[in-house]
């Protein structure tokens, strides 16, 4: 077994020679945000890639920004299949955050044009209804899943960058919408966007606080 953070083929190689041609990886961005959508992307690599063609690709949590926009651009290059799907926040604010990470692993799977098999970081994903192999930090083990997660964070921060342009003071450009501290506290002076995950505590904290100083300030009209 390859040391974490250096992820083989190694998982790969077995079910590419039982004859599974489309086994995707997949993984998720952005479940534990507090604003913007959650992002999944699935990939499917070539069964005569060699690992080599990848050199560095990892958990995206592993890279810097700049080393995740070149390898993303590789994994362009020699990917067969990629694709990206989301659920956004009211899906977020409505389902909850598991079955939205579903909804969103069910979109990129669809948009990649189907799987055999599929290859999930951490626990299984039952509702995804396929069969799959979960990996406890497969971003770190399987260089399918490391590409899938890469993918994902480029996604999700190249939007969450946008809407930093649209919505300043959050510190989106830096945190990508997770709870830093300077985040909780735009939130406590600036107030919660349409972007924001109302089912989120801190974000429910946000909305009770500033009903409160609603309230108080509407006593005024009449002291």
């Amino acid at each position: 077994m390859p040391p974490l953070g250096r992820p083989t083929l190694a998982l790969e190689a077995p079910l590419w020679q039982q004859g599974v041609a489309r086994l995707a990886g997949i993984d998720e961005v952005g479940r534990g945000a507090l604003a913007g959508c959650v992002v999944a992307a699935a990939v499917i690599l070539p069964p005569d890639l060699e690992a080599a063609a990848l050199a560095g690709v990892s958990d995206s949590k592993l890279l810097s920004r700049p080393q995740r926009e070149r390898l993303v651009e590789r994994i362009e290059r020699v990917a067969v299949a990629i694709a990206v799907g989301s659920a956004s926040v009211i899906e977020i604010d409505r389902l909850n955050i598991r079955r939205a990470t579903a909804l969103a692993m069910e979109r990129a799977i669809e948009r990649l044009g189907g799987a055999e098999h599929l290859l999930v970081d951490g626990l299984p994903v039952r509702d995804l209804g396929r069969a799959q192999t979960a990996v406890v930090k497969g971003d770190r083990t399987s260089l399918t899943i490391a590409a899938a997660s890469i993918v994902a964070k480029v996604t999700r921060d190249r939007w969450m960058h946008r809407l930093d342009r649209r919505f300043p003071g959050y510190g989106w450009q830096a945190n990508v919408g997770y709870g830093t501290a300077a985040h909780l506290q735009a939130l406590a002076e600036l107030g919660v966007t349409p972007f924001h995950r109302r089912s989120f505590a801190p974000v429910r904290l946000a909305l009770d606080s500033s009903s409160q100083k609603q309230n108080r300030n509407s006593g005024r009209l009449f002291d």
